[in-house]
C-alpha cells in the first residue's frame, strides 16, 4: 500500500485524483499489474501529465505512456536488448545508459545499468535496490526520512 507520505506528497503537487479513469484500469490489466498493489494505486491516481519528474529524471506515468504510445513495444525491446526477464517492466526511457525497472511479480525496482551493473544483475550478484514500488517512490521524490546521529 502507498504510505500516507506519498499520497500526501502527490496530493500538494495537484497530481493526485481521485476520479479513476476506465482506461488507465485496463492499460494496467494490459501489463499484467494487480490493480491492488502500490504500484496500481500511485498510477491510476497520480497524474502530471506524460511523466514525473524528480532527482533529474524522469519516470513515466505508465498509463499515460500506454494509452498515448507504442510503450507494450518498447517494453518488449527494452527486454530483449538487455536480456532482462519478461517481469521486469521499464519506468522510464533509459536514457545515459540506465533505468528503472519494476518487477511485475515480486514489486521490486531496480535501477540498471549497462556494463558491469547490468552483468551483475543478470548474473544475481546484485538484487533490486528497492523492495517495493512504496520504497522506490519515497527516494525517488525525496520523501525518506532525514537520518540525523
Amino acid at each position: 500500500m502507498l504510505s500516507n507520505k506519498v499520497i500526501d506528497y502527490c496530493q500538494n503537487q495537484g497530481w493526485w485524483h481521485e476520479d479513476v479513469p476506465a482506461e488507465y484500469e485496463e492499460a494496467l490489466r494490459k501489463l499484467g499489474i494487480d490493480l491492488a498493489s502500490d504500484f496500481a494505486h500511485f498510477y491510476l491516481h497520480a497524474d502530471d501529465g506524460p511523466t514525473f519528474y524528480s532527482r533529474h529524471q524522469e519516470i513515466y506515468q505508465i498509463c499515460w505512456v500506454m494509452e498515448n504510445t507504442v510503450y507494450l513495444e518498447d517494453m518488449t525491446v527494452a527486454q530483449l536488448t538487455l536480456g532482462l526477464p519478461e517481469a521486469y517492466i521499464p519506468l522510464d526511457s533509459f536514457e545515459g545508459e540506465g533505468g528503472f525497472f519494476y518487477n511485475r511479480q515480486t514489486g521490486d525496482v531496480a535501477l540498471v545499468e549497462l556494463g558491469e551493473s547490468i552483468e551483475r544483475f543478470l548474473s544475481g550478484e546484485s538484487t533490486p535496490q528497492w523492495a517495493n514500488f512504496n520504497n522506490f517512490l519515497e527516494w525517488y521524490f525525496e520523501l525518506e526520512e532525514e537520518v540525523t546521529e
